[in-house]
């Protein structure tokens, strides 16, 4: 099993049958003995971010809507932020190399300069301690690498199919399975 950090991929796997996370792709933003969170990748909502936060609307990646993170706390905002440099900048908290969760109350004027990249999402995923590495075991998740092209593409309709395709091995293979194999 591939060890699970802040900065790597769950990728759903067709026997996880619960909606919140069916063909999801979730980036774990923290990992701790206390639990793990995330945020979901590939479920844009239809609501603009200047709808909501109007200073934010210039400067976060395109599509410029919020993406639905997960289903905890849906009210709040989390923003996933890359770094156009390695500095420690204020309003910045490192998740890995050049990632990092950026604080919406850090003025924009600030941020903006820093920024090469910038999601906002609704919500997160969230795993109390134990309960993720159990639902990797019965096979509910596959544990991957992640990249910065993979938290800010542009089209995330394909994501689940093209995180897997580019795995090695057998992994690879489970891109081309259908979401119900009894149907095939």
């Amino acid at each position: 099993m591939t060890e699970v950090r802040a900065g790597m991929l769950l990728v759903a796997t067709p026997a996880l049958r619960d909606p919140n996370f069916a063909a999801t792709v979730v980036l774990l933003i923290d990992v701790a003995d206390d639990g793990v969170l995330g945020l979901v990748l590939n479920r844009p909502t239809g609501l603009a971010v200047g709808q909501v936060l109007p200073p934010w609307a210039d400067v976060v990646a395109e599509p410029e809507v919020l993406f639905q993170g997960g289903p905890v706390e849906t009210d709040g905002a989390i923003a996933v932020a890359l770094r156009s440099g390695d500095d420690d900048v204020l309003g910045f908290r490192s998740v890995r190399d050049r990632l990092a969760l950026l604080d919406l109350d850090t003025p924009v004027e600030l941020a903006g300069p820093e920024l090469a990249g910038l999601r906002i999402f609704a919500g997160y995923s969230g795993w109390g301690s134990g309960q993720l590495e159990a639902e990797i075991a019965e096979g509910s998740w596959y544990v991957v690498p992640g990249s910065a092209a993979d938290i800010f593409r542009v089209d995330t309709g394909t994501l689940w199919r093209d995180v897997l395709r580019r795995q090695p091995g057998d992994l690879a293979l489970h891109s081309t399975r259908p979401s119900d194999p009894e149907l095939n």
